[in-house]
C-alpha cells in the first residue's frame, strides 16, 4: 500500500494540476514498481509560503525581494559591511 506526500507552497496549484500530479505519481508507482493503483494513495499538502523556507528565508520574503530585485546579500545585511569598507575608502581622501 504505497504512501506518496507532495508538498508545494501554496501558490494557486490547479484542481486539474493536482489531478495530473495524483496520477502521475500513481501510475509511476505502478509502471516502475508494480503497484496496484487502487491501493496507491496520494497527498497533497499545500504549505503556505511563510511555513516554507529555503536558503535561509522564507519563501514570502524571497518572493517579495524578487519582485523589488534586491540582492539577497542584501537582505540579510551581507553586503552593508562591504560597501560601508568601500564607501569608507573613497571618501578618506
Amino acid at each position: 500500500m504505497p504512501y506518496v506526500n507532495i508538498r508545494v507552497t501554496n501558490e494557486g496549484v490547479t484542481p486539474q494540476q493536482k489531478r495530473q500530479l495524483i496520477e502521475g505519481a500513481t501510475d509511476l508507482l505502478s509502471r516502475v514498481l508494480d503497484k496496484d493503483p487502487a491501493t496507491t494513495f496520494v497527498i497533497i499538502d499545500e504549505v503556505e509560503t511563510d511555513n516554507w523556507g529555503v536558503n535561509r528565508e522564507s519563501v514570502t520574503a524571497r518572493r517579495r525581494r524578487e519582485k523589488g530585485g534586491e540582492a539577497l546579500g542584501e537582505t540579510r545585511g551581507e553586503f552593508s559591511a562591504k560597501n560601508s569598507e568601500k564607501n569608507s575608502g573613497e571618501s578618506g581622501g
